[in-house]
């Protein structure tokens, strides 16, 4: 077996620490084997954006709002699951990552901590708050959902590099077909009020992300 790259080590020793919050009884073996499951599906070969770094980023940003959580190991949890099953080619991915969270977390969740995030990762489709959901776990919604669009308020050479992985994982796309689809992606999310939903992130990149969606929609209209 070919020795682990430090980022999977990384994420695998944190998956391990907010799993066993939540479920001391966990031991670190299978912790290992659920970890090495997801560290699987995030390498596959289909991938470009929706990587191992994507969740690396998410973590970057859950650091500086964890604090601010009601339950952030839940919270931790969905970031790991959210893109566990990632198929360019179907429409159907959230609801099978969701399946797919459920499956392997309920030997050490409570029923109620499951649906939780299954409710969590179903709405990273659409990035709307489910109208369902407790007002108390309002708030983690929000910043889970926000966090997973951070991408789009980076710099623009960072929006660039998403942009053409995101491509990339598209390539069985015609141009003109991407062009098309793309485009109506990113009309839909300047057609939202505010594209994030907590202040923190609204007043931190809500600006600088719509400037960097246009920029790219220009720049599909022009190729």
């Amino acid at each position: 077996m070919s020795e682990l790259s430090p980022l999977n080590t990384e994420l695998g020793n944190r998956f391990y620490l907010h799993l066993s919050a939540i479920d001391s009884d966990v031991t670190p073996e299978q912790a290992q084997a659920l970890w090495q499951d997801i560290a699987a599906n995030y390498s596959e070969h289909q991938r470009a954006y929706h990587t191992l770094e994507h969740i690396e980023q998410l973590f970057v940003q859950f650091e500086s709002i964890q604090h601010v959580l009601s339950e952030p190991h839940i919270i931790a949890l969905a970031v790991y699951y959210h893109d566990v099953i990632y198929d360019p080619t179907r429409s159907d991915n959230e609801l099978r990552s969701a399946e797919y969270a459920v499956n392997a977390l309920s030997p050490y969740l409570r029923d109620e901590q499951c649906q939780h995030i299954y409710a969590l990762i179903m709405m990273t489709a659409s990035h709307q708050i489910d109208a369902l959901i407790d007002s108390d776990k309002y708030n983690d919604a929000a910043y889970l959902l926000d966090m997973d669009l951070s991408v789009l308020g980076t710099t623009w050479s960072t929006y660039q590099q998403y942009a053409n992985a995101i491509r990339q994982e598209y390539a069985h796309v015609l141009d003109t077909q991407y062009r098309d689809g793309r485009t109506a992606v990113l009309e839909g999310l300047l057609a939202h009020p505010r594209l994030y939903l907590t202040d923190y992130y609204h007043e931190l990149l809500e600006n600088h992300a719509r400037d960097n969606i246009k920029r790219e929609i220009n720049s599909l209209l022009c190729s």
